[in-house]
């Protein structure tokens, strides 16, 4: 069965940090770009972060603003994103996707079409 899983959401405070991780079973991380994305309550789902399959390639949302790092390890079959300096409007479920396709600019931006998806993990910044 092929999936991602994401893990390292929690609570943490305002200025905090969390890595999050996506762990693919079933299939080889190797040859596909990653996308994290996410969506807080009542809001459309948002793209985060942008990596190409050999990690040369990133792309970041604005919001971000030098915060977040996307990097892999194809070997662990594992992509990261490293958040720190989180704000409350960061607060949000993260997933991470995957296609065979270099991610544009739309489709980092969206996640519209991706072949494969996690379910998530939440993350809360809050005093």
């Amino acid at each position: 069965q092929l999936q991602l899983v994401e893990s390292g959401g929690g609570l943490v405070q305002p200025g905090g940090s969390l890595r999050l991780s996506c762990a693919a079973s079933g299939f080889t991380l190797d040859y596909y770009s990653i996308g994290w994305f996410r969506q807080a309550p009542g809001k459309e789902r948002e793209g985060v972060s942008c990596i190409n399959s050999s990690g040369g390639m990133t792309k970041y949302a604005n919001f971000v603003e030098g915060r977040f790092t996307i990097s892999r390890d194809n070997a662990k079959n594992t992509v990261y994103l490293q958040m720190n300096s989180l704000k409350p409007e960061d607060t949000a479920v993260y997933y991470c996707a995957a296609d065979v396709r270099e991610l544009g600019t739309a489709v980092c931006s969206t996640g519209y079409g991706m072949d494969y998806w996690g379910k998530g993990t939440l993350v809360t910044v809050s005093s």
